[in-house]
């Protein structure tokens, strides 16, 4: 992680000068949406005079944004504390925040069972950091903040330390109201609460003034945004940030299929600022699981929305999530799930074996497919996507794909990036090429997780609204 330059956070002009000033450390477990929360930690503390420390050893507070998602998530976070506790007697000023969804969701079990724990802030209380500590700096106080303001995301688009110059997350609404049965979200999260359109499109034009070329709005459930004020929703928006000059690319996550209706599936159409790549989980392809999981959409209604967003989008191509082992799940049910790669085509799966989450339905009912058996369906699952996804890399070759770059390999020859359709393209032969660039590629050979390819234009990162130009 990179420390802050003085006043980049628009921070008090009175911050004493960087040689007086305290450190914090955020150590990120999770989601894109912990991922930008930890951003927020850093920028608002700026705004109190903190660099950003590159490793734990060197800071004066440490927080721990946790996750709560998989198993084993709340040994994970004992663990770490244990060591942090072993460096706290080190160092008795030492300040450590837990933060997060294991934060929501322990509470003052934390405290209680973690001494060397000065506060727990939960994730609806992210802009109570600053008071928070300073309570604990004045006051001795070990104060937990776990509550959720109903009505709006508090949010302070200034205080976000970004990583990167040319890529930013914003967080467009908080919570899910889904409850499926597997989900711990509604509980480390809370209900849905949205932040203001006119906000949003405020801070995306900000952020396009000042570089940014990709923005990605993020939401436990993004597609059923809605503004508190006027109502509006997803489509509203994404047609509202597509006229922002400047901005080349705009994508969203995370979808549920329910919340997804014509009017969206226009305005990704028409925008061409919208890439035309969608991250949208099915969990299962077995109606008897859906049901038990209550995902409120049957098999053949999701594979219809499929249909409908390749008649409407050309070429999109769609990531997916998938549960394996869940409760009640059969080897019939299983196969159904195998089943939708076929028919789905996805360019990418994220799957993961079911583990019971605290205070959710299906904790409370049998657990009765064996671990080992749940491993081997998922090893069996990931085989054939790798199947899938190899030939439908293969089938770009000869394809120009428009590149952002992010980066170079170790031996900086090789650059990296993402085209609109998300795929992961590695380009030879423009080596030294900065993140931020747009390169046009022609792919050479498709690999199952990414392409090659070889450059045939560049565009300047200073200019990243302008035209390409020849390498």
């Amino acid at each position: 992680m990179a420390a802050l330059k003085d006043g980049s956070s628009g921070g008090d002009p009175a911050i004493p000068k960087e040689k007086d000033r305290r450190t914090v450390f955020v150590e990120t477990w999770g989601c894109q949406m912990n991922e930008l929360d930890s951003r927020r930690f850093v920028g608002l503390m700026a705004r109190e005079g903190y660099l950003e420390a590159l490793a734990p050893d060197d800071a004066d507070l440490v927080l721990l944004n946790t996750c709560s998602v998989r198993d084993r998530a709340e040994q994970k976070v004992y663990d770490y504390l244990g060591r942090i506790a072993a460096r706290k007697r080190l160092r008795p000023g030492l300040l450590v925040g837990v933060c997060g969804c294991v934060a929501q969701q322990e509470g003052e079990e934390i405290l209680r069972r973690s001494p060397a724990v000065d506060f727990v802030l939960g994730t609806g209380r992210i802009e109570l950091l600053p008071s928070i500590v300073q309570r604990v700096v004045t006051e001795g106080d070990r104060p937990i903040e776990v509550g959720f303001d109903m009505d709006e995301v508090a949010y302070t688009p200034g205080a976000v330390a970004r990583t990167v110059a040319h890529r930013a997350s914003i967080t467009i609404v908080e919570g899910c109201n889904k409850n499926c049965t597997f989900c711990v979200v509604p509980t480390t999260r809370g209900r849905e609460r949205n932040r203001r359109l006119a906000g949003i499109v405020d801070e995306c034009r900000r952020l396009a003034d000042e570089g940014v070329v990709e923005i990605e709005l993020l939401g436990q459930t993004v597609n059923a945004y809605t503004d508190p004020a006027t109502g509006e929703g997803l489509p509203a928006l994404l047609r509202a940030i597509s006229a922002i000059g400047g901005l080349r690319r705009l994508r969203f996550v995370t979808s549920h299929p329910k919340n997804f209706d014509d009017d969206l599936i226009a305005a990704m159409a028409e925008s061409e600022v919208v890439c035309p790549a969608l991250h949208l989980p099915f969990q299962s392809g077995s109606d008897r699981i859906l049901g038990r999981m209550k995902r409120q959409y049957t098999r053949a209604e999701y594979l219809d929305l499929v249909g409908r967003l390749r008649v409407a989008i050309p070429g999109i191509t769609l990531s997916t999530d998938i549960i394996v082992g869940f409760p009640g799940e059969t080897e019939e049910d299983f196969s159904a799930t195998v089943s939708m790669l076929d028919e789905a085509r996805f360019s990418s799966i994220f799957c993961f074996t079911y583990s019971p989450r605290p205070r959710t339905a299906a904790a409370r009912w049998e657990q009765d497919v064996p671990v080992r058996v749940a491993q081997q369906r998922l090893a069996r699952l990931d085989d054939h996507q790798q199947e899938l996804q190899l030939r439908m890399n293969e089938s770009l070759v000869g394809e120009v794909l428009e590149v952002l770059v992010e980066g170079s390999d170790k031996t900086g020859q090789r650059v990296s990036g993402r085209s609109r359709f998300n795929q992961l393209v590695h380009v030879d032969g423009i080596p030294g090429t900065p993140p931020g660039t747009f390169v046009m590629a022609v792919v050479e050979k498709g690999l199952a997780n990414s392409v090659l390819a070889r450059p045939l234009r560049v565009g300047h990162p200073a200019e990243p609204g302008g035209p390409d130009v020849a390498s």
